[in-house]
């Protein structure tokens, strides 16, 4: 019959098959478990007296069990107390996941993410314990789906003076990761009769994944060199823009389309959804407001913590239109439901106390000088090559001479150990120029100048 044993901190289901002898079915047991995978290599076993009392055999059971299976191979003793599970041939390996958006190489180069050894472990700590400190009884209980309200006030105010953005807290709604958060604007439109949500014909492609997974069909619009062309915007019900710095290339949002954006809007009926991803840097020009500031009714704007801060937050940001706030709460409500609570205090902590500022402050310094490091070694070594975008952001695109395959630059890079996309990677329709997408914020910095080398090294070789 079905036992399990919890000694040592560990848990373990172990089926002891009737009909048979006590000891041959726990040997059975433990000997099925090795091999299917469920207990890996170098898993220590409690002891005898602790497995014989959780499962009530009697220790000498447990012993001649043990020694049965040394002897055979998959159990090993480094001592009369520790028994763990041997690497036994043809035993099942459990999978391991690799990173979807993460390289396996020496140098990732890759955007999506910040240099997440700077991330403010001591003042994240303190901030924490202060929340567990102040929480009351009630936030450990079910919340509101849109967030906990002190978080939503200290964003309200945040995104107003950093951002422009014009809205309540009562209209903000906290998710997990802006990827989500477009999974819940996409669904409610869809639940209020939306078809189409257009998108940039560059961007990351999961996100046409997620708005065609919540029931839409995605129309790419074109960009050009001040942005999405507005006047080829189809019937839509919604459209997602970086209109801050488009990803991958790195420009704005001319003013005059801005307008245009809205004035769009505001003639369909439809929502722009403002994806602000990197929204806190900028370094050659003056930071521009977003555009949800020109017309809350019209615009959900979305910002993130998992590049201020890192990825592994997974909390963003919605400033919703009071007439899709129901929609989405209701969704939320229905998924996941809220973020940690005490997390959700902790980052209420960092933005009212000034923290945010200040880390944000402190990075800007840090990129603009990795940016900087990463421009100069371009220009001296491959000068053929042709950065763009640099203005903002923690990415430059890289445009490589004309006839430069795919093919060579993937499998040059690799060559080189260094982890980044062609540009086409990012083309949702047409083919792209020949370029590189750098994001200089990935390695940590010991590992900075090294990774730098390794590109410049392999960029040598393509030009």
């Amino acid at each position: 019959m079905p036992k399990s044993w919890t000694s040592g901190g560990f848990e373990l289901h172990l089926d002891l098959e009737p009909g048979v002898g006590r000891r041959a079915a726990l040997e059975r047991s433990l000997r099925e478990a090795i091999r299917s995978g469920r207990l890996a290599a170098g898993t220590q076993l409690p002891s005898s007296r602790a497995l014989a009392a959780d499962l009530g055999l009697s220790r000498g059971t447990v012993v001649q069990a043990y020694e049965q299976l040394l002897a055979e191979g998959y159990l090993t003793s480094r001592s009369r107390t520790h028994t763990e599970v041997a690497a036994v041939p043809g035993a099942r390996v459990r999978t391991q996941l690799r990173s979807a958006t993460n390289f396996s190489v020496p140098y990732d180069l890759a955007p999506g993410n910040p240099d997440v050894s700077q991330f403010p472990r001591s003042t994240w700590a303190s901030a924490l314990r202060h929340a567990v400190t102040i929480a009351a009884d009630e936030d450990l209980r079910y919340g509101d789906p849109r967030g906990h309200p002190q978080l939503r006030r200290a964003l309200a105010d945040y995104l107003g003076r950093v951002r422009g953005v014009r809205i309540s807290s009562q209209a903000i709604v906290v998710c997990t990761g802006f990827t989500n958060g477009l999974r819940l604007i996409a669904a409610a439109l869809r639940d209020r009769g939306g078809r189409v949500m257009a998108v940039e014909d560059y961007g990351l492609p999961f996100h046409v994944d997620a708005i065609e997974h919540a029931g839409l069909r995605t129309e790419t619009v074109r960009l050009d060199d001040d942005g999405l062309v507005v006047d080829e915007l189809p019937n839509a019900d919604a459209v997602l823009v970086t209109a801050s710095h488009q990803l991958p290339w790195g420009t704005r949002l001319h003013p005059a389309r801005r307008g245009a954006l809205v004035d769009w809007a505001r003639d369909n009926n439809a929502i722009v959804v403002e994806d602000d991803y990197d929204g806190e840097f900028r370094y050659d020009r003056q930071p521009i407001g977003a555009i949800q500031g020109l017309a809350p009714e019209h615009v959900i704007y979305a910002g993130t913590a998992s590049k201020s801060l890192a990825p592994a937050m997974r909390m963003a940001w919605l400033a919703v239109p009071e007439r899709l706030l129901e929609p989405i709460v209701q969704i939320r409500l229905l998924s996941e439901r809220q973020c940690p609570t005490f997390e959700q205090l902790a980052l209420a902590q960092l933005v009212d106390g000034g923290g945010l500022d200040r880390h944000l402050r402190r990075m800007r310094t840090h990129y603009r000088k990795r940016r900087d490091f990463l421009l100069d070694a371009l220009a001296t070594s491959v000068p053929q090559v042709r950065p763009i975008g640099i203005a903002a952001g923690l990415h430059v695109t890289l445009l490589l001479p004309d006839g430069t395959r795919d093919d060579d630059i993937r499998a040059v890079l690799a060559d080189h150990g260094v982890g980044a996309h062609p540009l086409s990677d990012y083309a949702r329709a047409g083919t792209a120029p020949p370029g590189l997408v750098i994001g200089y914020a990935t390695p940590p910095g010991h590992a900075f100048p090294a990774a730098v080398q390794a590109l410049v090294t392999a960029l040598a070789k393509l030009v």
